[in-house]
C-alpha cells in the first residue's frame, strides 16, 4: 500500500500534493498494515476457541450434577442411594432439555466448592444459596427460590427465640450443619450463645426434639417442612426471616451454559411446572431418617 501511494503521488503535480499530505497518507498506510498484523492472530485464535461448557456437556452426552442429598425438599438421598426431591427432578428435566443423560454425583456442604473446582461435576443443584463468597469462584443461574434464615425450636419455647438478641444469650444451644450458609449465619450473628456442630443434616432436627440443642436457624422453607415432619417443632416467623437469600443453580463461568440454564428456568417457572414440583415435594411423605 505504501508503494502504491508513492507511485500515485509521483503522477500528481508537486503543487497539488504537499509533503505534509504525503506524510499523512504514508502514516495511514503504515497504520493499516500494523492493524492487519495485530488482528490476524486474534482471527486465528477465534477459529481455535475451546468449546464451551455447554458444548462439552452435549458432546459427552451426560450432564453431571452435584447434590448433597441431605436437604429436604431440595435433595434427599434414600437408603437405596437414590436422590429424590425438587432439585433432582429439575436436573432430570434440564438433562432432557439438553438431550443428554443425567448423572447425579454426591457432594457435601463442606466440600461443595472444592468438588466443583476439581471438576467432579458440571453444575450443582441442592437448594444452594447464592452468596458473595461462592460467587467469587462461580456463577449462578437466575434464582428459583427466595428465602432467608429463621429459627425452628420446640413449640413450647418458640416465644423465647423470636429475635437474634433473644437467641444470642449464654446457655442457648444453636445447632448447625458445618460448611453451609446456616453455619455462616450463626457464626456471623452469635457471640454469646453456644454453637453446636452436627454433621448429619438429615437427623439434625431430631437433636432439638431430644433436647440436645435448643434451636436451629435455617432457611424458612426448611423450617416449615421440618415442622410438618416433627409435630414437636415450630417454625418461628418463617414469613419474616432474619435475612434475605436466594437459591439458584451453581454454574461454571461459562456464558453459553448460563444463558441456556437461565432460559430453561424461566420457561419452567412460567409454565407452572416449577410450582407443581415444589408443592409435590413440600407435601411429600418424607421419611424422618435415611433409609
Amino acid at each position: 500500500m505504501v508503494r502504491l501511494i508513492r507511485a500515485h503521488a509521483r503522477t500528481l503535480p508537486a503543487r497539488r500534493l504537499s509533503s505534509a499530505l504525503l506524510a499523512a497518507l504514508l502514516w495511514i498506510a503504515a497504520l493499516t498494515l500494523m492493524l492487519g498484523v495485530c488482528l490476524s492472530p486474534h482471527a486465528e485464535a477465534a477459529d481455535t476457541t475451546e468449546p464451551s461448557a455447554l458444548d462439552r456437556i452435549i458432546e459427552r452426552g451426560t450432564l453431571r450434577v452435584g447434590t448433597t442429598g441431605d436437604y429436604k425438599p431440595f435433595s434427599y438421598r434414600t437408603g437405596d442411594d437414590r436422590f429424590i426431591g425438587l432439585d433432582p427432578d429439575m436436573a432430570a428435566d434440564l438433562a432432557r432439555t439438553l438431550g443428554v443423560e443425567l448423572e447425579l454425583i454426591p457432594t457435601s456442604w463442606p466440600t461443595l466448592m472444592k468438588d466443583f473446582q476439581d471438576h467432579r461435576f458440571d453444575i450443582a443443584m441442592s437448594g444452594i444459596s447464592v452468596n458473595l463468597d461462592r460467587q467469587k469462584a462461580v456463577w449462578f443461574s437466575v434464582p428459583y427460590q427466595r428465602d432467608g434464615k429463621t429459627p425452628i425450636a420446640l413449640c413450647e419455647h418458640q416465644a423465647d427465640y423470636q429475635t437474634l438478641e433473644q437467641i444470642d444469650q449464654p446457655g442457648v444451644r444453636v445447632i448447625v450443619n458445618p460448611g453451609g450458609t446456616n453455619e455462616r449465619f450463626a457464626r456471623d450473628n452469635l457471640q454469646k450463645a453456644t454453637i453446636v456442630d452436627y454433621d448429619d443434616n438429615v437427623t439434625i432436627f431430631d437433636q432439638i426434639v431430644q433436647g440436645k440443642a435448643d434451636l436451629m436457624m435455617t432457611d424458612a422453607i426448611e423450617t416449615r417442612l421440618q415442622a410438618n415432619l416433627h409435630p414437636e417443632l415450630c417454625a418461628i416467623h418463617p414469613d419474616k426471616p432474619f435475612n434475605f437469600s436466594e437459591k439458584a443453580v451453581l454454574l461454571p463461568k461459562d456464558m453459553d451454559l448460563k444463558l441456556f440454564v437461565d432460559q430453561w428456568l424461566r420457561q419452567l417457572k412460567e409454565s407452572g411446572a416449577f410450582d407443581e414440583q415444589l408443592q409435590h415435594w413440600l407435601d411429600y411423605d418424607w421419611p424422618l431418617k435415611a433409609g
